[in-house]
């Protein structure tokens, strides 16, 4: 009898658990609403007299775990400071389903698309956990603490009988139509791609109100993709016109005063080396032969901080976009044009202020000696990628001792540095060839070179030295001094052994010892795994298993270069925390006394997520134009690679052109599938079909969705199990 008594208290105190989560998403809905036990059991629905009973149970229960409070007799309102809230990041993805990532926990918490109250993607928000069905952790939004943005891209819906409309957003980046009264609509027709700006979203109201602030085109066209993309991740792609002006207004002339207070480095031996449709040349080569029989080799960084001075509303403009953004078929620059590609831009036969990083390099590529500080040279001649290549392998043409004496101490800097414990990522990035109308006519791969490489050295040596040379003194004791650093942390040792094990059943093996072992197990395998069918997964399964570089005040070091201290110097006309490094780097040079950490952190982490917003851009754009060149494709028959696996399909990647496309496992109709996320692929039940990551396949290209930047692929070749 008693153990009868005791299951029924349990299944009971269940029923209040499940009871008091339907209270508390029901007061969520309003926050600052009081409400009395009748209100409550209308609210859930619980209307006849034993479900109010166990709504009073249940109200006593969340009172007692301050859940609720109560702020007079019989009156109820949430308890915003409980127990259990947590303050995170929300993260939405497709279904309408969110997590919250709060810092300084490992999982994010989950919560259900109907919990997520008024909350918007990227929104620092108040939740509420609790365990549901004995599962995991979940949550739910009490409140928004901050919006992350808006303003939002979407497609125009005018309902013409009722003369207002709904602004229809991607689900991942909102998860409700904003409504946009009459008088708001800004003079957009239905069915256009509008930015539209949240005004107000009123507690109980399912939709947001806002009105359209630019009407971007009909979807679908170039350009008006092109700045969908832009508009979407907050990135401008015209300058304010008091910016413009102030540019135009800068001196531009090489005045003797100041040419008096630089190191003069005109007469030597000056070139930029750069692809072949540059226009802002950041940094230039110089190389001189010294009379004890070792090199000077000077690296010269354009001087924009000459020209932008903090204060300024061109250094404001600057900082706020903090990176130029690469699109496909244009470059958003982060300075106006005047200057990234005139003033500042190391133009060949042109007398230009640059900020050096001067070595005397042994012919076995050792640094004898380093001097730091301001200059002005001039550029003997400009140099494509291909033109340097040509002159290193065929050792002939203008130039070519000096490059062929370059590429020689840069390849003895490369192989010290990866025997110092860099990884050798090297993999081939996505292009296209435009006609004049910006229209894909073609892909192809850019593939690092001896040339890119011979750049590369002597750009991540001036980087690495520079940061050694403000945070070490002179026997090698930290300075603390305050600087911006490139960090590249640690990759997560459950990362490292998720890898080792699944490149084991290819018989790969991985060394996980120490972080040299890990770094000699990692290049090892890119190099053994080359030529091989499962070349591509295993590159991008080693590459998604390292942190991200990030900028940073503390000095963690740079794991994949394999640096202690890094910092980035090298391209202050498009980051601006290289330009940040040089006025640092000036102030210590001058005497300087250490600033304070805290502002230049603030710094670090805006430039920090700006770079994601210029990268995703960047991604979106080439996937844009992806689908567009496949567009010519369809009906088509290509072979394939499977490039990622999900509980609802997988991708698969075309290697000639980059293209990837979904295979929806609803439409695999040989078999019912289900997903294996330790082995990267998803299994039919009764067949035993595999579709695993690494997999080669052969689809053909159904649909070319440009508004979603998607293709839609269907199997033609079953896997051979």
């Amino acid at each position: 009898m008693q153990k009868k008594n005791k299951y029924i208290s349990a299944k009971n105190d269940h029923k209040l658990q499940e009871i008091g989560r339907l209270i508390l998403g029901f007061m969520n809905n309003n926050s600052s609403k009081i409400y009395n036990y009748k209100q409550i059991s209308d609210g859930i629905d619980y209307k006849n007299p034993r479900q109010r009973e166990m709504v009073i149970q249940s109200i006593h229960k969340l009172l007692s775990d301050q859940r609720i409070k109560e702020v007079e007799k019989g009156k109820y309102i949430i308890n915003l400071k409980i127990e259990g809230t947590l303050t995170g990041v929300i993260d939405f993805n497709q279904t309408g389903n969110a997590y919250v990532k709060v810092e300084g926990m490992d999982d994010d918490i989950f919560i259900h698309s109907k919990n997520v109250k008024d909350a918007l993607q990227g929104d620092t928000v108040l939740i509420v956990t609790y365990h549901f069905k004995g599962r995991k952790v979940e949550g739910s939004v009490l409140e928004v603490m901050e919006r992350s943005r808006t303003e939002f891209v979407g497609t125009f819906q005018f309902i013409k009988h009722k003369d207002f409309g709904f602004v229809v957003g991607d689900k991942k980046r909102i998860n409700t139509d904003i409504f946009v009264p009459k008088g708001k609509i800004g003079g957009a027709q239905d069915g256009d791609k509008v930015v539209v700006k949240m005004t107000d979203w009123k507690a109980g109201e399912k939709n947001p109100e806002g009105e359209i602030i630019t009407v971007l085109g009909p979807p679908g066209e170039h350009e008006t993709e092109i700045h969908s993309i832009l508009a979407e991740y907050g990135l401008p792609y015209t300058f304010p016109e008091e910016v413009e002006k102030e540019a135009d207004g800068l001196d531009r002339t090489i005045r003797p005063e100041e040419v008096a207070k630089r190191r003069d480095m005109r007469e030597i031996c000056t070139f930029t080396i750069d692809p072949k449709d540059a226009k802002d040349f950041d940094d230039a080569l110089s190389i001189q032969k010294l009379e004890n029989g070792n090199w000077e080799i000077g690296v010269h960084i354009a001087d924009v901080s000459h020209y932008v001075i903090p204060g300024t509303i061109i250094d404001d403009e600057a900082y706020d976009r903090a990176t130029s953004v690469y699109l496909v078929d244009r470059v958003v620059p982060m300075l106006p044009e005047v200057l990234s590609n005139d003033v500042c831009s190391l133009r060949p036969n042109e007398d230009k202020y640059t900020f050096s990083a001067v070595f005397e390099i042994t012919d076995s590529a050792e640094v004898k000696n380093e001097w730091f500080g301001r200059t002005v040279i001039h550029s003997d001649r400009k140099f494509a990628y291909e033109e340097a290549q040509e002159r290193i392998e065929t050792k002939e043409g203008e130039l070519a001792e000096e490059i062929l004496t370059l590429d020689r101490l840069a390849k003895i800097l490369r192989k010290e540095r990866i025997e110092n414990g860099a990884i050798t990522f090297d993999r081939s990035e996505v292009r296209f060839n435009l006609d004049d109308k910006g229209e894909p006519i073609g892909v192809y791969f850019k593939v690092s070179k001896d040339s890119n490489h011979l750049i590369e050295e002597f750009m991540l040596l001036a980087n690495r030295k520079v940061s050694e040379f403000i945070s070490l003194n002179k026997k090698g004791v930290p300075t603390g001094n305050t600087f911006i650093y490139r960090v590249h942390d640690d990759p997560t040792p459950e990362k490292l052994e998720a890898l080792r094990d699944f490149v084991g059943t290819f018989g790969y093996q991985m060394n996980l010892a120490n972080t040299k072992k890990v770094a000699e197990s990692i290049n090892k395998l890119l190099k053994d795994v080359q030529g091989k069918g499962e070349e591509n997964m295993i590159e991008t399964l080693a590459m998604r298993s390292m942190s991200k570089a990030v900028y940073s005040t503390d000095p963690i070091g740079h794991y994949g270069l394999g640096f202690e201290y890094y910092s980035h110097f090298t391209s202050p006309i498009r980051r601006y925390p290289d330009l940040i490094a040089h006025r640092l780097l000036q102030h210590y040079l001058d005497g300087g006394k250490s600033p304070q950490k805290e502002e230049y952190e603030v710094k670090s982490k805006h430039c920090s997520a700006m770079e994601r917003l210029a990268s995703d851009a960047e991604r979106d754009s080439i996937k844009f134009m992806q689908v567009k060149f496949m567009e010519k494709h369809l009906g088509e028959e290509f072979t394939g690679v499977i490039s990622g696996v999900a509980d609802f399909g997988f991708w698969v990647q075309i290697p000639e052109n980059g293209a990837e496309g979904l295979i929806k496992l609803r439409d695999l109709m040989d078999d019912s599938y289900t997903y294996d996320a330790k082995n990267h692929l998803v299994e039919g039940s009764k067949t035993g079909n595999q579709y695993q990551l690494g997999d080669k396949v052969t689809i053909k290209v159904m649909k070319a969705n440009l508004i979603q930047k998607q293709l839609d692929f269907k199997i033609i070749e079953p896997q051979n199990v």
